[in-house]
């Protein structure tokens, strides 16, 4: 088909609701993380759980914790692609905090809010069999902004 045909699909664009951001955060587990210092930006793929405002997950020392030291704002984006005209995309503005659980009150209430969601994630996390126990910092995203798209080229005709 090409796109002069009669039947040709369209496809239409449309904004989610915040709520449907929220869910699109919870049912996925992995999303790209934006951050900068300087004139350089990165995007490395992450590993999170949402809940409540928050993202939640584990990294492991390096460049990427150096850099956000100097610039806590990142951005943050997850995607369903089921094709080029079918897909939800989600991106998060918000402020990358490293947590320590020897200070008092709430980061180490947070630490160890985080380590009960990812245990729940992830069953073998905290134990010789954990895959991921090279990511020794914890860390929470707390979502500033978030916004949403979709794609939609289903039941839609020219």
């Amino acid at each position: 088909m090409t796109p002069t045909s009669p039947h040709a699909t369209r496809a239409t664009f449309r904004e989610l609701e915040p709520a449907d951001c929220e869910r699109i955060l919870a049912r996925n587990h992995v999303a790209r993380l934006a951050f900068s210092f300087h004139d350089r930006v990165d995007i490395e793929p992450i590993s999170y759980i949402y809940e409540n405002g928050w993202l939640h997950g584990r990294t492991s020392p390096g460049s990427k914790l150096h850099t956000i030291a100097h610039s806590h704002w990142v951005a943050l984006e997850v995607d369903e692609i089921e094709g080029q005209f079918d897909w939800r995309s989600v991106v998060v503005h918000g402020t990358f905090l490293t947590l320590d659980p020897e200070v008092p009150g709430v980061e180490a209430d947070a630490w160890m809010r985080g380590r009960k969601l990812l245990r729940a994630a992830v069953p073998e996390f905290g134990t010789a069999g954990d895959p991921g126990a090279f990511r020794t910092v914890m860390f929470r995203i707390h979502i500033d902004s978030l916004t949403g798209r979709e794609a939609r080229s289903r039941g839609v005709r020219e």
